[in-house]
């Protein structure tokens, strides 16, 4: 069925007209403070019968009045809220930004629900030849991995600052409860805390240095990029420590080649 049948098929089964769902549309603009929620019968018959797609504030009045969930109903047409994040990793922008997805508990993630036995975790392995089937594991079953406190950025495309620790085009995990600058504690450049800190241009990921009510972002000695200055607080924010990194390692070798192509 067409999205708008299946919404004509949820007003017929509460036996409602037009003018019902007019009437209790406008009472939830009215709460609501916005015209925009309420659902006129000219607009609600071409919802129904010319396949229009309504506005997503009529389309929370219909999920309301008919007891719709509106995450189900946005899949009607094409919309399917659990893939954001999937689709999200498929983007590559050239700035650094946070992802602040929220994974609903009715949402099914594709992962290896049986690994060959003769698997041994103590050493380097190629997984994929150890996957013998992949599976829909509901998101409520990885609750209990405490994801909460946790969250995630992508390091843009032609963001070099950490290269070559963390690359351009890397996902990273971010512990919120670890926001103090640690001053020292590490012998060797992977140990030294890395942090994500929003400022007042955008995003970055990088060692840090505070002290007197400033905070240095230091990148990678490898890195072309220079170290930023920002008053701390009020110019910028640690958001967290990074705890873990997936990456990209062909960016790199494009980075090089475009520089020799520069040079020539």
């Amino acid at each position: 069925m067409e999205p708008g049948q299946r919404l004509r098929s949820a007003r017929e089964r509460l036996h409602l007209r037009y003018r019902d769902v007019e009437e209790a549309s406008a009472r939830i603009a009215s709460e609501r403070g916005n015209s925009e929620f309420i659902v006129g019968l000219s607009r609600l018959a071409d919802i129904e019968n010319k396949g229009t797609v309504p506005s997503i504030y009529r389309l929370y009045s219909l999920c309301a009045i008919y007891g719709l969930d509106f995450s189900d109903v946005l899949s009607w047409y094409g919309v399917e809220l659990e893939r954001l994040p999937e689709d999200a990793l498929k983007v590559a922008l050239d700035q650094t930004r946070p992802a602040d997805f929220r994974c609903p508990d009715s949402a099914r993630i594709e992962l290896p629900v049986h690994l060959d036995s003769s698997l041994d975790l103590r050493h380097t392995t190629y997984l994929t030849g150890h996957i013998q089937a992949w599976g829909l594991v509901p998101a409520l079953l990885l609750k209990s991995l405490d994801l909460r406190r946790h969250r995630y950025a992508f390091i843009g495309t032609e963001d070099w600052f950490m290269y070559p620790l963390i690359t351009p085009g890397s996902f990273v995990q971010i512990d919120e409860t670890k926001r103090k600058v640690a001053k020292d504690g590490w012998s060797h450049e992977h140990e030294r805390p890395i942090y994500f800190i929003e400022h007042r241009n955008g995003y970055r990921c990088s060692w840090c240095t505070e002290r007197d009510g400033v905070l240095i972002a230091v990148p990678h000695v490898a890195s072309p990029a220079a170290p930023e200055v920002f008053r701390y607080p009020g110019e910028a924010e640690v958001i967290g420590q990074v705890i873990g990194v997936a990456m990209r390692l062909d960016l790199g070798k494009r980075r090089h080649t475009r520089s020799s192509e520069a040079r020539g």
